[in-house]
C-alpha cells in the first residue's frame, strides 16, 4: 500500500503547509477516501509545497492566484526524465489536489479566501487506452507460463483470471478465497476503486486453471496460519501490484510480442475484444467497474472492426464494389451501425460540456 508523502516544514506551526496538509489528508480519511487516493493526493501536494517553499512561501495563507498560475506554468514547462513534457492529463492530475486543498482550507476558515477558486485547469485530452492484444496474441501470452512448475500453474491462473474478468491488478491482489463463487461462476470484487463492490464473471477456462492452481500450487505455497488470500507469492504472502505488472510484462516478452505488457493491457484487451464481438457498452462499463459511461466509451475508439469493414466496402480505394448491396453489409450493418454506441450530437454535447467546466 502506498504511504503518504511527508510535507516539509514545521509541524508545530498550525498555519504552515506541513500541519495544514496533514489535517487536510486526515479529513479525506474521515470522509472515506482510500489510503491509495490519500497517498496520491499527498504526493501531488508535496510537489506543490516543495515548489512554493523553495520560493520562500511557507504558509497557505501567503499563496495567491498569481502564485498558483506560476506553478501551473512551471508544470507546463516541466520535463520528464526522458525529456518529454508532462501531458495535460498529468498537469491536470497535479493541479486538482491543490485546488481541492485550498477550497478545503477556505471552507474550514484556515485561510481567509480561496486563491484557487479562479484557477482554470488545463483541458484533459481524450486518450485511447494503452496497447491491446489481438486474440491470437492473448492466447500466446496465456500459454507462456511453464506448467511443469507449480508457480507456472499459478501464473497461468493469474493471467486467465485477469483476461477473463478484466479486473484491475489491485483488485486481483486483494482477492480472498471467499470471493470465488464456483456455482455462479463469478468473483466478488470487494472495495474496488472508489470503495465499490461488484461481481465479475469468470470464464469456464479461467475457472479450470484457477481450480488447478488451488489443487496443485496453493497448498505448497501457503504458510500457516492461512492468510486466506487467493493468490500467494513464493513466501506464502499475498502478491503485490508491482510484482503482477512485472510478471505480465515478462510473459508478454516471452510470447515474443513487441508491446509494453501490463495488467491493464489484459484489461483493455478483454474490453476491446468483447466490444468487437458485439457486447453492449453498458455491460462492459459494469464489468470494468466504471461509474461513468463516458469512461468506457473510449473503447469505441479502439474497436474499429465495424469502421474498417464499412471503409473497405464503401471507399473508392477499398474493395471491389458492385451495384448491389455490399458484401456482408445488411441495412442494419451499414454506416448507421458505426454510431450504435453514440447518441446523435455527442460531439456538440461534449464541446458544450467542456466549455462549461
Amino acid at each position: 500500500m502506498r504511504r503518504r508523502v511527508a510535507i516539509g516544514g514545521d509541524r508545530s506551526d498550525p498555519a504552515g503547509f506541513a500541519q495544514m496538509v496533514a489535517d487536510h489528508l486526515d479529513s479525506l480519511a474521515a470522509r472515506g477516501f482510500t489510503e491509495t487516493t490519500i497517498a496520491s493526493r499527498s504526493d501531488h501536494l508535496a510537489r506543490f509545497c516543495t515548489w512554493a517553499q523553495v520560493r520562500g512561501i511557507d504558509h497557505p495563507a501567503a499563496v495567491s492566484l498569481p502564485v498558483l498560475e506560476a506553478y501551473q506554468l512551471h508544470l507546463l514547462r516541466a520535463r520528464k526524465a526522458n525529456g518529454e513534457p508532462l501531458s495535460f492529463h498529468t498537469q491536470h492530475q497535479r493541479l486538482v489536489p491543490v485546488k481541492v486543498f485550498f477550497a478545503w482550507a477556505a471552507r474550514t476558515h484556515r485561510i481567509a479566501a480561496n486563491p484557487a477558486s479562479e484557477l482554470e485547469l488545463p483541458r484533459r485530452e481524450t486518450r485511447l487506452p494503452g496497447e491491446v492484444l489481438t486474440e491470437e496474441e492473448a492466447e500466446a501470452v496465456l500459454s507462456a507460463p511453464d506448467l511443469s512448475d507449480l508457480l507456472g500453474v499459478r501464473d497461468r491462473a493469474i493471467l486467465e483470471v485477469l483476461y477473463s474478468s478484466a479486473m484491475r491488478r489491485a483488485e486481483l491482489a486483494h482477492l480472498s478465497m471467499r470471493d470465488l463463487d464456483r456455482a455462479r461462476m463469478v468473483i466478488a470484487i470487494r472495495q474496488g476503486k472508489g470503495r465499490k463492490d461488484r461481481f465479475v464473471p469468470i470464464s469456464p477456462r479461467a475457472l479450470y486453471w484457477l481450480d488447478r492452481y488451488l489443487a496443485e500450487s496453493r497448498p505448497h505455497l501457503v504458510v500457516p496460519p492461512d492468510p486466506m488470500v487467493l493468490f500467494l507469492a513464493r513466501d506464502g504472502q499475498g502478491i503485490g501490484g508491482d510484482w503482477l505488472s512485472r510478471t505480465v510484462r515478462r510473459y508478454v516478452e516471452a510470447a515474443g510480442i513487441d508491446k509494453a505488457g501490463s495488467c491493464h493491457m489484459l484489461r483493455h484487451s478483454c474490453a476491446t475484444s468483447m466490444l468487437e464481438a458485439g457486447a453492449d457498452i453498458r455491460i462492459i462499463a459494469e464489468l470494468l467497474g466504471h461509474s461513468k459511461l463516458e469512461t468506457t466509451q473510449v473503447y469505441t475508439r479502439v474497436s474499429i472492426k465495424t469502421l474498417r469493414a464499412v471503409h473497405a466496402a464503401t471507399h473508392p480505394t477499398g474493395a471491389v464494389r458492385d451495384r448491389g448491396p455490399r458484401a456482408g453489409l445488411s441495412p442494419a450493418g451499414g454506416p448507421a451501425a458505426l454510431c450504435a454506441d453514440e447518441t446523435p450530437g455527442d460531439d456538440d454535447e461534449q464541446r458544450e460540456h467542456d466549455s462549461a467546466r
